[in-house]
């Protein structure tokens, strides 16, 4: 009985998600992730693919976030070892993700950068590069303790 209080314990519910480390990052996820949303969606599309490739990954990675949050927050993970696995593997993912957009993102904006004529799509790319690159972080710093926790059960 202490083993399965003392599992529970590890994996918050409801509020208690905003001061608990990883979970505290999944509101900094979202906002970098919805501002990579944005700003993609807000530029010129001249290599449509790539571009393509870092909206999927955005938004992709933005509901699944929100969707966790919010079962995290309803207390929707009864299973506490089965969810942690999960937490850890989704953040993986997201992580190989985001690092795949970014670099992507940046090299589509190197390849921008010798046109003038575009200049201020050149400039929402670059801020989208930072976000992009700040997004892949925060992913990764989740997922390093997200594996912590996973491994602690």
């Amino acid at each position: 009985m202490a083993a399965a209080t003392q599992q529970m314990s590890s994996l918050p519910s409801g509020l208690r998600i905003c001061t608990t480390a990883p979970d505290i990052f999944y509101l900094p996820e979202l906002v970098f992730g919805g501002l990579v949303w944005i700003l993609v969606a807000s530029t010129y599309v001249s290599p449509a693919n790539p571009q393509g490739w870092v909206m999927f990954v955005s938004v992709f990675c933005f509901v699944m976030t929100f969707l966790w949050l919010v079962i995290f927050a309803c207390g929707g993970h009864k299973n506490s070892s089965a969810w942690a696995t999960a937490d850890f593997i989704y953040h993986l993912i997201a992580v190989v993700f985001y690092l795949s957009a970014s670099v992507i993102l940046a090299f589509t904006t190197i390849i921008l950068s010798g046109s003038p004529t575009i200049f201020k799509y050149y400039q929402i790319d670059i801020a989208a590069v930072v976000f992009s690159h700040i997004a892949t972080l925060l992913y990764f710093i989740h997922c390093i303790l997200s594996a912590v926790r996973w491994k602690s059960f």
